[in-house]
């Protein structure tokens, strides 16, 4: 049984250094008490999310307002939905600088606990951005898919050129694209988000639908 005290976000923290369901030592949940201290005043909370129309298209893809978006574990996900929304959320740099900074100066235990903190925060950021597109989808007498992101299973990281280009990412959030297909700031976040009338159980996703095995060290 966990503790009280390692639930929540500290949990979060300590899967993303691979810890599994293991309570850490108490000198990694000091560093991850540091970390939280350090970050929350400086994190910048931005987003942009639009709404496209969704159709198949004939490879067995499917079509994200004029822009085809390959992949069949995506297809999976949006079977079923009308339209799709398409969003972008980011930190900020400060997990960035403040980890190479720890880095500089040999910390590199803490450098880690700052990017895995770094990935908490841009996931609850993320949480908190879909419940507002999932009220806005309500209103509408719509209900949402679990947010699906380029990159994941067989979704090219190539989308995310056309992403950026359909929400005037880089306008509205200060994210930009390296020539790879990755984002800066690091704690940056691209996902598509299906709308249906239907609130019939979704699809797996995350760690239910991924092919890992269940050892995954990272797996919730």
């Amino acid at each position: 049984m966990l503790s009280p005290a390692f639930e929540g976000r500290t949990k979060e923290i300590c899967r993303y250094l691979g810890c599994g369901s293991r309570i850490p030592d108490p000198c990694i949940l000091s560093e991850i008490e540091e970390a939280e201290k350090l970050l929350l005043p400086l994190i910048s909370k931005k987003e942009i999310h639009r709404v496209f129309p969704l159709a198949p298209a004939d490879d067995g893809s499917v079509r994200i307002g004029d822009v085809p978006a390959p992949g069949k574990a995506l297809r999976r996900v949006l079977t079923g939905c009308e339209q799709a929304v398409l969003m972008a959320a980011t930190i900020g740099f400060a997990p960035d600088r403040l980890a190479k900074r720890a880095a500089a100066s040999g910390k590199m235990s803490r450098a880690l606990v700052i990017g895995a903190a770094g990935s908490a925060l841009i996931e609850e950021w993320c949480d908190e951005v879909q419940e507002m597109i999932r009220e806005e989808a309500a209103s509408c007498g719509l209900f949402i898919r679990p947010r699906f992101s380029p990159g994941y299973g067989d979704f090219s990281i190539h989308f995310q050129k056309d992403l950026f280009r359909m929400l005037e990412v880089s306008k509205y959030t200060g994210i930009t694209l390296t020539g790879q297909g990755m984002m800066l700031p690091e704690k940056s976040v691209t996902a598509v988000i299906g709308l249906s009338r239907s609130d019939s159980r979704c699809p797996p996703a995350g760690c239910e639908s991924c092919s890992r095995s269940a050892d995954c060290r990272f797996r919730r």
